[in-house]
């Protein structure tokens, strides 16, 4: 008998001592989340294939399954499945036992969740048993979640998925136990009472309200975030709207001065309420905004708080509770800084606070005390200024929540093994803070492909439900099994973390430093960013300047043919999932490319005579055609779950914050500087090479 509990990796290794070789075959189940509690004491005889047949002890509606997962019959089946709700069944609002006998099944639901919630890990050990021809373990496992709000932020603002995807993607929200969805709408609600906001190709609002249905089925409440004061150039953009600006000349802020602000903001959080009307939340907004009230003499701090006040009345009234970004108020009293230099000690930080403390208190009386203020810090959330940040709200009457990322501003794929570390922090100082939940957002700044997202959502579960129990590499073992099948359960199938390097090259290896973000703001992003070109008349001087990137480029091509033959292998064993690991293999193509180019480019610098000249630059204009054919085959694999292309009648806005998913209509924004090389490269090739009159590279 072995016993496991939360602080043990969850790795159920089952070998039947039964003669038949089916049972003899080894089980290995990986939950996700982890359960707090589970005792494995053999293999029961409950076949991956058999029907079971379902008795509700005290008349429960039967939660909603998945079907091609669990076969459920009430009237027959050779193991019985009794399951029931027990207000008096000692776990926590959302908390269950599962008990697998020789013969039988016996679930307990303290709650509606927490009965949903064991047959969704009751999936998970058929799936398992499923994939690898098991039965299932006889064991009794009791769980339930650490944090009680579990919620996802789903941004919307730069581009829709195919409206199928959302639900498929709440169906997997449900089976890792993610109970709340933040949707940042901006655009894309079709909103009636101020209709000119919404963009042609918005989500009506009887859309969205069936989207929240499906989620309120699954124990997912959906709750809207409406940009308010700042973060409005979705509104703002519009010549009718161009009046309420805080500045004439930026479509960024609202003037909190204007009576008609809130007559504008209102009439998008009541479409909004309509839309999403199960979320307990009205997510307003509110951060990276200064304001002056067109000019008076009121300080941003206060007109900060003048605008939340009436905010936050406003979804009081309408029985919601308003949350807040609290970043600008900590800035304007100037101990905001803090929160990320995780090198400042607690006696620091506690002097920065002594100093200017006065000019928080001084507005102590107006801010809202019905709101939540939400703490959000994406890289050091265990920094004595973060901490000492949450627990003045706390001190002061107010309640806090902190606010994680799976994706920020990262370009193509999330880095830094999908910010796992940061996440598991502000889970673990959450839960021994004793606060409500935890929101995980994931930016479409730069909008990479939302399947790339899964694997920090999927650590996000595990942190936020049972803490810190299992080892990173434990979690991503657990990840690939759920995701794809038992089959890419060990460490040497794993290659996600691998390619984060060629992707974080990839941005830049074309430009002469960090500028992909800024080439549309640009005069002459030819001259003034893309990278150099060889000069025929000094031969390798430009191998030799750029030494260094192109020992990169060969260690990151090396890299990515590498990466390309583990993907390769993925899709062969993987079970399920084989969209997301088409996504992953378009990625590793893209990063690829450019260090191809790179290595051309040297080729064609250290070319002596016209016929290598000739040769080489034959190459270089091979790989520019190279690249339409991957760029169209990675918008095809996109393309399955994600709308690429916005109205041909969308108005970009301002773009103060360089999104670059907010820089063309169409997909051009992930490939502009790509675009701009290959411009640069064929004004290089056609002074060089066209230079006596002749075009060589067609004879």
């Amino acid at each position: 008998m072995r016993k496991i509990t939360g602080i043990y990796l969850l790795t159920i290794s089952i070998l039947l001592f039964s003669c038949s070789p089916k049972e003899n075959k080894m089980g290995d189940f990986k939950l996700l989340p982890q359960p707090q509690e589970i005792e494995v004491t053999g293999v029961s005889s409950i076949s991956h294939d058999g029907t079971l047949k379902a008795e509700a002890k005290n008349g429960e509606v039967l939660p909603i399954i998945d079907l091609d997962i669990l076969a459920l019959d009430k009237n027959q089946g050779k193991t019985t499945l009794m399951y029931e709700i027990d207000s008096n069944l000692d776990v926590p609002a959302e908390g269950y036992t599962l008990t697998i006998a020789e013969e039988q099944i016996l679930i307990k639901g303290k709650d509606e969740a927490g009965l949903f919630y064991a047959f969704k890990t009751l999936e998970q050990l058929m799936v398992d048993a499923k994939d690898q021809k098991v039965n299932l373990p006889v064991c009794q496992i009791k769980d339930y979640p650490l944090l009680a709000y579990r919620s996802v932020h789903l941004d919307v603002k730069h581009h829709l998925e195919k409206t199928e995807y959302y639900y498929d993607l709440l169906d997997k929200f449900a089976s890792y136990k993610i109970n709340g969805i933040i949707l940042e709408v901006e655009d894309k609600l079709k909103f009636k009472r101020q209709p000119i906001v919404a963009s042609s190709d918005a989500l009506s609002i009887e859309e969205w309200k069936k989207i929240s249905d499906y989620a309120k089925e699954r124990h997912i409440e959906i709750s809207p975030l409406v940009q308010g004061l700042g973060h409005a150039s979705f509104i703002l953009k519009h010549p009718e709207y161009m009046e309420l600006r805080d500045n004439r000349e930026s479509d960024w802020a609202f003037n909190p001065l204007d009576p008609k602000t809130y007559e504008v903001q209102f009439d998008l959080y009541l479409d909004a309420m309509e839309a999403f009307p199960y979320g307990r939340y009205l997510h307003v907004g509110g951060d990276e905004v200064h304001t002056t009230g067109r000019g008076s003499k009121e300080s941003p701090l206060k007109l900060q708080l003048l605008w939340l006040d009436k905010v936050a009345k406003f979804a009081e009234e309408h029985g919601k509770t308003p949350i807040f970004w609290d970043d600008m108020p900590l800035k304007q009293a100037d101990v905001y800084d803090p929160m990320f230099k995780k090198d400042m000690t607690q006696e620091e930080v506690d002097q920065v606070w002594k100093e200017n403390e006065h000019k928080l208190l001084e507005f102590l009386d107006i801010f809202p005390k019905n709101c939540i203020y939400m703490r959000w810090n994406y890289s050091s959330p265990q920094a004595f200024g973060n901490i000492k940040a949450m627990q003045w709200f706390t001190d002061h009457g107010m309640e806090v929540m902190g606010a994680t990322a799976g994706q920020t501003r990262w370009v193509l794929m999330p880095q830094e093994e999908s910010n796992m570390e940061n996440i598991r922090s502000f889970a673990v100082s959450s839960i021994e803070s004793g606060l409500n939940g935890l929101l995980l957002t994931l930016w479409d700044d730069d909008s990479p492909h939302f399947e790339l997202y899964m694997r920090g959502i999927l650590a996000f579960a595990e942190y936020s439900w049972i803490g810190d129990k299992r080892s990173k590499e434990e979690i991503k073992s657990a990840y690939r099994q759920r995701e794809y099948g038992y089959p890419m359960a060990n460490d040497n199938k794993a290659f996600i973390t691998e390619l984060e390097s060629p992707v974080a090259f990839w941005k830049n290896a074309l430009l002469k430093k960090n500028q992909r973000n800024f080439l549309h703001k640009m005069t002459d992003p030819l001259e003034e960013a893309v990278i150099d070109f060889p000069d025929k008349d000094n031969i390798g001087a430009w191998s030799l300047a750029n030494e260094v990137r192109l020992k990169t480029a060969a260690q990151t091509l090396s890299q990515t043919d590498s990466i390309a033959q583990k993907i390769d292998n993925a899709r062969s064993l993987a079970l399920r999932n084989d969209h997301n690991l088409q996504v992953y293999e378009q990625v590793n193509k893209l990063a690829g490319y450019s260090p191809k180019m790179l290595l051309a480019l040297r080729d064609y610098d250290m070319a002596d005579s016209r016929e290598d000249i000739i040769a080489t630059a034959s190459k270089l204009k091979e790989l520019e055609s190279e690249f339409g054919s991957l760029r169209k085959e990675l918008e095809m694999v996109y393309s399955k779950t994600r709308i690429l292309n916005k109205p041909d009648n969308y108005i970009l806005d301002q773009d103060h914050h360089v999104h670059l998913a907010n820089q063309s209509i169409n997909f051009d924004w992930q490939f502009y500087a790509e675009m701009m090389f290959f411009k640069k490269l064929n004004q290089e090739l056609a002074k060089e090479i066209y230079m006596e009159n002749a075009d060589p590279l067609k004879k």
